[in-house]
């Protein structure tokens, strides 16, 4: 059975995971800002154009990837619509799918900030991890042992 309080050292290593998703959340804010865009619409453009096996998204799909409400997602995709970042396309084999596709100025824009983020991730090779995740593992395997 696990124990219901965590250790100082647990506390640590969470606080040091979060802080360091944080700074790396914060860098994406800003460069997003710089571009014109949020956060937000950054996401949905590279979900789409990193969606598996092709170039576009359903409304669902990037409802699920976004982990986000399907009413929220279709103001969001018109918000990204209206400056010209995408369009709506009616299924091909499903008519009553919407699907999402990058337009040449969202495939500009993603292909910027993404290169943004890649560069910074490897700034952070090294840096960016979960220290001490064995011992969050070990511990758990060791309490959760008969």
């Amino acid at each position: 059975m696990a124990k219901d309080v965590l250790s100082k050292r647990e506390f640590e290593t969470l606080s040091h995971f979060r802080y360091q998703l944080r700074r790396f959340l914060r860098f994406s804010e800003e460069a997003t800002h710089n571009l014109g865009i949020t956060h937000l619409q950054y996401l949905l453009l590279l979900h789409i154009k990193g969606y598996q096996g092709r170039e576009w998204a359903t409304i669902g799909e990037l409802a699920e990837r976004l982990q986000s409400h399907h009413h929220g997602v279709v103001s969001l995709v018109s918000r990204c619509e209206k400056l010209g970042l995408v369009y709506r396309q009616q299924g091909k084999t499903d008519k009553r799918a919407v699907e999402v596709h990058l337009t040449p100025e969202g495939e500009k824009t993603v292909g910027k900030l993404a290169r943004l983020h890649r560069d910074e991730l490897l700034k952070l090779q090294g840096i960016f991890h979960v220290p001490g995740i064995q011992d969050l593992a070990g511990e758990t395997a060791t309490e959760e042992s008969p």
